[in-house]
């Protein structure tokens, strides 16, 4: 669930749907390159200001729901993304590059729109979930709401 984010002088409620093929649009998404991603994309929370409110596989490509801040540009969000969740899935499930022919796992290309808190939330989660053919799509992360957020 998204939330609001506070600075100091600012309150922002940023979020972006984002889709990232696989170079290709090979079909790289496996239980374990799923859940690299998924831990690679919490890490990025870790660390940057971008909170991953949905993460999703549909066979060849990935959606992403993301929160962020104003800071933050949409190419900045995206290339943070693509650059650190394909450096550490090469890294740490070899067989993957074997399998893109040792190139790159992205394509170069990828989709971003911005969502409204109010209302288009849940029908671009709902988008998400229903793409694609019936059984393809995997949940792979969906953040929880927290009762108690610490600044």
């Amino acid at each position: 669930m998204s939330i609001y984010i506070h600075k100091s002088h600012n309150v922002s409620v940023l979020m972006y749907h984002i889709v990232c093929p696989a170079k290709y649009r090979n079909v790289v998404f496996s239980e374990e390159v799923d859940q690299t991603l998924k831990e690679v994309c919490l890490e990025i929370s870790k660390r940057y200001e971008i909170h991953f409110l949905e993460i999703g596989t549909d066979g060849d490509h990935v959606h992403f729901l993301v929160q962020s801040v104003p800071t933050y540009s949409p190419t900045k969000i995206v290339r943070t993304i693509k650059s650190i969740t394909a450096r550490e899935i090469f890294r740490r499930i070899p067989s993957v590059k074997k399998d893109l022919w040792g190139g790159e796992f992205w394509t170069d290309g990828y989709y971003i729109s911005s969502v409204g808190k109010k209302g288009t939330e849940t029908v671009i989660k709902t988008y998400i979930q229903e793409q694609g053919k019936e059984d393809e799509y995997k949940q792979l992360h969906q953040e929880q709401l927290k009762l108690f957020q610490s600044s």
